[in-house]
């Protein structure tokens, strides 16, 4: 897993366990590309802040699109009922017009009052005086979003977290079925359990196809597999009916691509300088891939040269140019992703 996320992934869960302890921030500013752990620290706040009884005289939740920087400041000035705290919490906050004025409240934040700014899709100016202040007097928390091959780590240490395993292949399907959402990847995850038997603890394969409704058969993990191997046949039917699939987007094919052939071109560079590479150098240059699947790129290696595996990536740079439309083309992208593989498989 990549560092920052890493990082927001430690950094949201000691939040949440000074938050459960009791121990608040009087301002938390929870911003980033990828919402999933801002989302829980906010709502680990709005649990634990105000008791429910007390929630109609402390507690606010607003809007950035539907607030002035006035208003709630207005809020957070205010001295708590029966309660040890005022919360003020405003999401969407990246919606407000006078965000940065909050700035005024935020250098000298009231001790009774936990103030919340919630971005969705954004951050803060890292050079204002809003961040700068909430850095000093409270906490701030940035999420940015995974790469794709991120994603199936991500999974395997998120079920870690629950007490389950996942089989890497399994981890691997749901991130391409997925995506890069990890708010999707728990609901789905849920719901997948909620169809499972009652304790269970070890997730396959054949789960995910039958709960997450995709096919191992006919996914780009698969393609990847048959274009290792240059089997050409498996590779051109997979490439076909993915590319006929309804939510088919040829420039996260290409990335899936990409990233495969770019490990083969490092694995087979460091494999051309002699000798048997230690299992750290292996790991650098596979980064990403779970050791499991180690034995594919064994074969692929062997099926491309480094020479083959660098006019792999040159391909896969000029497809990615053509699958966003690039010299005003309007081939189906269906078709280019079978076009693409037969060239792959004929390098």
């Amino acid at each position: 897993m990549a560092k920052q996320s890493t990082d927001a992934a430690a950094l949201s869960r000691q939040m949440i366990d000074d938050i459960k302890a009791g121990s608040f921030k009087p301002v938390y500013l929870l911003m980033g590309d990828e919402p999933y752990y801002p989302d829980l620290v906010c709502q680990a706040i709005l649990d634990n802040c105000v008791d429910e009884m007390a929630q109609d005289f402390n507690q606010t939740v607003c809007y950035g699109a539907d607030v002035t920087a006035d208003s709630v400041v207005s809020a957070a000035r205010q001295y708590p009922m029966m309660s040890d705290h005022v919360l003020v919490v405003v999401k969407e906050a990246q919606l407000m017009k006078t965000l940065e004025k909050l700035s005024v409240y935020t250098e000298n934040p009231q001790d009774t009052t936990v103030l919340v700014i919630l971005m969705h899709g954004a951050s803060a100016d890292k050079r204002k005086a809003l961040y700068k202040s909430i850095q000093k007097s409270g906490a701030v928390l940035e999420s940015n979003a995974l790469r794709d091959y991120e994603i199936p780590r991500w999974i395997d240490n998120y079920y870690k977290s629950r007490g389950l395993t996942i089989e890497p292949a399994a981890a691997a399907l749901m991130a391409e079925s997925i995506g890069t959402s990890l708010s999707t990847i728990v609901v789905e995850t849920d719901k997948m359990l909620k169809n499972l038997p009652e304790g269970t603890t070890s997730i396959g394969v054949s789960d995910v196809e039958k709960n997450i409704g995709v096919s191992r058969q006919y996914s780009i993990f698969e393609l990847t597999k048959e274009l290792s191997a240059r089997n050409s046949a498996k590779a051109l039917k997979i490439a076909s009916h993915i590319g006929n699939a309804a939510k088919f987007a040829m420039p996260m094919a290409v990335s899936a691509l990409y990233t495969h052939f770019n490990r083969i071109l490092r694995y087979g560079a460091l494999l051309s300088r002699g000798g048997y590479p230690s299992p750290e150098d292996k790991a650098r240059a596979l980064a990403g891939v779970n050791p499991y699947f180690y034995k594919e790129y064994d074969q692929a290696v062997r099926n491309y040269s480094v020479r083959q595996a660098m006019e792999a990536v040159t391909l896969l740079c000029d497809y990615d140019y053509l699958g966003k439309g690039g010299d005003g083309g309007n081939q189906n992208p269906g078709e280019l992703l079978v076009e693409l593989t037969a060239k792959l498989l004929s390098l």
